[in-house]
C-alpha cells in the first residue's frame, strides 16, 4: 500500500532527526508529499495563557517555532530536499493532538523513538510516543535515534549550538589572546 503523504513529527531531537531522514527516504521512494510538523505551545501552557492572551508573544512563539522546525530540517537533512512535495508545518497545539488530527488514514505517520536506559526513565518517558500509538488512525513508524553514551547527546547539542571562535583567540570574551600570562596578581 502506497500511503498518500508520510507525515514525520519534529523536535529537533537526534531520534526526530533521524526520523526526518528516514522519512524523506520513503517519501523520495514512494513520490509521495512529506509533511514535516513541529508542534508548539505556549510556555506557560494554553490554559494560563488563556487568562491572559497577548497576540505579540504569540506571534513570537510562532516565529521560534518556524524557525526551529526550518533549523531542524537543516541540521537533519542538509537543506529542504528536493523531489516529492514537501511541506514544513507548525501547528499550535500538544505534539499527540497536532500529529493524529494532520495524519489521514492513509498517510503515514513517522516519529523518533530514543531509547531510554533505565525503568524509571521508561515509564516516565515517550507520552508523545505513546499517545500517538494508541490514537493515530494511520500506521505509525518508530524510527530508532543514535544509540550515545550517556552524556554524548548533551555534548553534540552543546557543539552544535555553539560558533567556533573568530580569529585566532582563545575565544574567551573580552580578553585578548596572551593577556595576563606572566602577571602577577598583587
Amino acid at each position: 500500500m502506497t500511503p498518500g503523504r508520510v507525515v514525520v513529527g519534529v523536535s529537533g531531537s537526534l531520534a526526530s532527526l533521524a526520523a526526518l531522514r528516514q522519512a524523506t527516504a520513503h517519501a523520495r521512494r514512494a513520490s509521495v508529499p512529506l509533511v514535516a510538523v513541529l508542534a508548539w505551545e505556549p510556555p506557560e501552557g494554553e490554559t494560563l495563557y488563556a487568562r491572559h492572551p497577548d497576540r505579540a508573544w504569540a506571534r513570537l512563539w510562532a516565529e521560534d517555532a518556524r524557525l526551529r522546525l526550518a533549523r531542524a530540517v537543516e541540521d537533519g537533512l542538509g537543506r529542504v530536499p528536493d523531489g516529492p512535495a514537501v511541506e514544513l508545518r507548525t501547528v499550535r497545539a500538544a505534539p499527540v493532538t497536532a500529529l493524529c488530527a494532520l495524519a489521514r488514514p492513509d498517510d503515514l505517520l513517522v516519529l523518533g523513538a530514543a531509547a531510554r536506559p533505565g525503568l524509571t526513565a521508561r515509564l516516565r518517558a515517550r507520552p508523545v510516543r505513546r499517545g500517538v500509538l494508541a490514537r493515530a488512525a494511520c500506521p505509525v513508524l518508530l524510527v530508532p535515534g543514535p544509540a550515545l553514551r550517556p552524556g554524548e547527546a548533551r555534548v553534540l547539542r552543546r557543539s552544535a549550538r555553539t560558533p567556533a571562535p573568530e580569529g585566532t583567540g582563545t575565544g574567551v570574551r573580552g580578553r585578548e589572546p596572551g593577556a595576563g600570562v606572566g602577571r602577577r596578581a598583587g
